[in-house]
Order: C-alpha cells, then structure tokens, then sequence
C-alpha cells in the first residue's frame, strides 16, 4: 500500500477546502487535498446537480484575504434584488437594499470550484483526485484512503454535507451529528441565452415564482442563461414522485409557472434526465477532536441553500479560523477551540435562518402585507441608516455575526408589525413612534457590546 507524508491534509477539495488550503499554503504550510472524485476541470463530474451560488459580504471579505476578490468577482454576475412572478406573469421587484447600492454575485458552483482548485495548485497546493477516504486513527495521524495510506500532523474535513471525516469522528465518539432533511428537494433545470446571445429576462434579479408549498428560482449566468431549479415535495400529488412523464411536467409548468415554461425549450428533457437533490441541515457537536481534525464549512454546519450562506459561512470559518491560528500560534488545541466557540453559534443561526428564508420566498414574497413590511423596513433603512439594518442586509452585506442578525431579526420583525398596524402604505408610518420603538428595543441590543456593528461597511 502507497504511504504518503504531508504537514497538512484537507479532505475535500470543494470551494471550502480550496481556499482552506490557499490560506494554509500562504501561512507557509504544506498542504495537501485528497478529492474522491475524478478532477472536475478535466471530467464533468456535477452535471444537472449544482445549485448556482451568491458570493455575498463573507465570501468576498475571505477572497480578500488571499488576494482573490477581483479574479473570482471577474466570473460572476451582480444581483442587485427579487423579482417576484406570480402566476399571471405579473412582476414585482424588491431591492435587496434601501438605495441599490449593494447587491450579491451569481455564480456557477463548478466553474468557482475549478478556479479555486486552479488558485490552490498555483499556491504550491498538491491536490489528489480518486481518493476516497476510507478511514482514520486520527490520534496516530494516520488517514486510510482507497489509494492509500497518508500519514500527517492534522486533519481538515471540508468534505461536505455527507462528510466521511465527520461520519469516523462520530464513529469514534468524539462528536455526535444528524443531518435534518426537508420533505422538499431540487431539480437543476435552464432558460438558455436568446439566439443573439441576450437574457430573456432581467439578468440582475434573483427570479422566483412563489406557489406555497412549491417554488422555482433563477439566477443568472455570465453567457446570457439563467440557472433555474425547482423546489419541490420529494412525495405527494404534486410532487416530484409524480411528476415521472414529460405530459405531466408540461402539464405542472403551464399551470404554475407559465411564463417559465415559455422561456424553456428543453424542459421536459432536463427534467426527466436531471437528478433530483436533497436539502438537509448538518448539525453537529463539537467541530473539532483535541488538536488533530477540524471541520469547516457543510461538514461541520451544511445548510438549506435558501438564504445563499452556504458558501459564505463556509469561507468565513477559514477566516475566524486563521484569525485565531494568527492568535495562538502553534496552540492547536486552544486555536480549535476558539474557532468553534465563535462560530458554532453563528453556523447554527444561520441553519434556522436557511430555514425561516425557505418559509419566507415560497409562502410570502407575494403577500401584500408581507410586502408591506418590507417596503417600510426600507423606509427605516433609508430614514436612520445608523439605527435601522435589516436583517437581510446583515446576513449578505455586513460581517455581523449570524447570530446577532437572528436575535435583532426577530426584534425587527415585532417593531415592523406594530408599525404596520392600520397603514395601507410605507409612507403613513409614524416615524417618530419608529424612532421610540427602535430605541426601546434595538438600541440596548447595540450598547450592549454589538454597537460598532450597526455601521459595519460591506467589506471592500
């Protein structure tokens, strides 16, 4: 059997664990990633399974750290809101900020992963494709791959939802995990470019159709297409199970989603072809084993991809990660440690906000007090920037930790319900009672340790 040596070895060379492995390689360490799949950029290895992915205020607060920003912001396309269908084909546009200023980046998952991969080998990073992990006694520093045996001084499992990493840790016993799955999963479908090459719809939007208990969504890409994929019921009558024939499929997009289907030639073929996928939430306790594994990203905290976090939280535990290795040294134990008391709270929080947002676009991005809402919450926004942040602004435009923007949500939400009471527009709120209540109830939340992140920048 091959052995193998290596300071550092980062199971997973997903976007998590490629850009782990660039902060470690700069850090002067020597990485390597083991992937059990073949080398994406080589063997198209996720066809018709990627969701398309939101670069937001975390994500792109890491890529800086490396010296990334501008290479990966240069395959991306700007977001600068909602535009919400209804079934009439109607439209409705919410600005994901109170000026249009700050908007979020689509992006293709695999073309992100390769480039990352493509960033890591450029750093010095070994990467090892086919290796699938079969093993571990991670006090000896031994690691059990199908190809081989790898011997190291630490482990990083950034593996994924289905973690092998985590799935020998919780074997051994020294953390305990479930993964929580919704009723709901996916399917990955497309609205080609038109023929010139042109969107066919408005290309800085996130696009969803909101039915109750079923949802299509669409972000677009840089060649004109836009990445579809339906959220729906994995069992029912209307649901994935039944949707097995291409009249059906017809049959359901005319119904629900008849400006889609117009904008869809190749519908029924990638329905049937594509594989449905599942959404679960990870949870798991603790992240890391005494000095010698720690895990990051879906491995450690995978969530529903319905307030596009996934990523972002992900890259942000590489940078709480490194600001605590900057803090300790060569104190792995203590580094481990902290990394996992600041973020289990937040990757936790962001769980049930992934959850919450799901609720949110498929049940009330169409509701007229629910739009309501939100047009006096930019209303707030505008009137006392210093006071009044939403909570969406503080998940995707601020580096405000997950858990802060939940608590200060839920304030918000009760301040916005009071100040809707009787009022058919945003402008016939009373501000001055807006004023009393964000002072009486969000206000000591802020001078209780959080007031300097009320005005946190979105990371340049």
């Amino acid at each position: 059997m091959t052995r193998r040596e290596c300071d550092v070895a980062i199971v997973g060379a997903g976007l998590v664990g490629s850009l782990l492995a660039i902060f470690l390689q700069q850090q002067g360490q020597r990485v390597r990633l083991f992937e059990k799949r073949p080398d994406m950029r080589v063997d198209d290895v996720d066809g018709g399974r990627s969701i398309n992915l939101v670069v937001t205020s975390r994500g792109i607060h890491a890529l800086s750290q490396v010296g990334l920003k501008e290479k990966i912001l240069a395959i991306t396309t700007p977001v600068y809101g909602r535009m919400i269908h209804d079934v009439q084909g109607e439209l409705i546009y919410q600005s994901y900020s109170k000026d249009n200023t700050e908007c979020n980046y689509s992006v293709s998952r695999s073309q992100l992963n390769k480039e990352l991969m493509t960033c890591a080998e450029q750093a010095g990073v070994e990467i090892s494709f086919g290796c699938e992990l079969e093993d571990a006694e991670f006090d000896k520093g031994v690691l059990t791959f199908s190809e081989g045996e790898v011997h190291t001084r630490r482990v990083y499992g950034t593996d994924g939802s289905g973690s092998a990493v985590r799935r020998i840790l919780a074997r051994q016993k020294h953390l305990s995990d479930r993964i929580d799955f919704l009723p709901h999963g996916y399917k990955e479908l497309v609205i080609p470019a038109a023929p010139d090459g042109s969107y066919l719809m408005e290309k800085e939007a996130l696009h969803i159709w909101p039915r109750g208990h079923h949802m299509l969504m669409a972000l677009p890409n840089q060649d004109g297409s836009f990445t579809v994929t339906l959220y729906l019921a994995m069992e029912g009558d209307v649901s994935f199970a039944t949707l097995n024939t291409s009249e059906r499929v017809t049959s359901y997009f005319h119904t629900h989603y008849p400006d889609a289907i117009a904008r869809m030639p190749c519908l029924t073929t990638d329905f049937l072809a594509n594989p449905t996928g599942l959404l679960g939430t990870v949870w798991a306790d603790p992240w890391f084993y005494q000095d010698k594994v720690a895990l990051f990203g879906d491995a450690a905290h995978g969530v529903v991809p319905f307030f596009g976090q996934g990523m972002n939280a992900g890259f942000e535990d590489c940078t709480v990660f490194m600001e605590a290795m900057t803090k300790y040294g060569d104190d792995y134990s203590a580094m481990f440690a902290e990394y996992y008391q600041i973020q289990k709270p937040n990757g936790d929080a962001i769980a049930r906000m992934a959850i919450a947002n799901f609720i949110e676009m498929r049940d009330h991005v169409g509701d007229p007090r629910f739009l309501l809402q939100k047009q006096v919450e930019a209303l707030l926004g505008r009137t006392y920037p210093e006071l009044y942040l939403s909570k969406y602004s503080m998940v995707t435009h601020s580096l405000i930790p997950y858990a802060v923007a939940e608590q200060v949500g839920e304030i918000q939400k009760d301040i916005l319900e009071q100040l809707c009471q009787g009022i058919k527009q945003a402008e016939d709120i009373d501000l001055e009672k807006a004023k009393e209540l964000i002072a009486q109830k969000l206000t000591p939340l802020w001078d209780a340790g959080s007031g300097d992140l009320i005005s946190s920048p979105n990371p340049s």
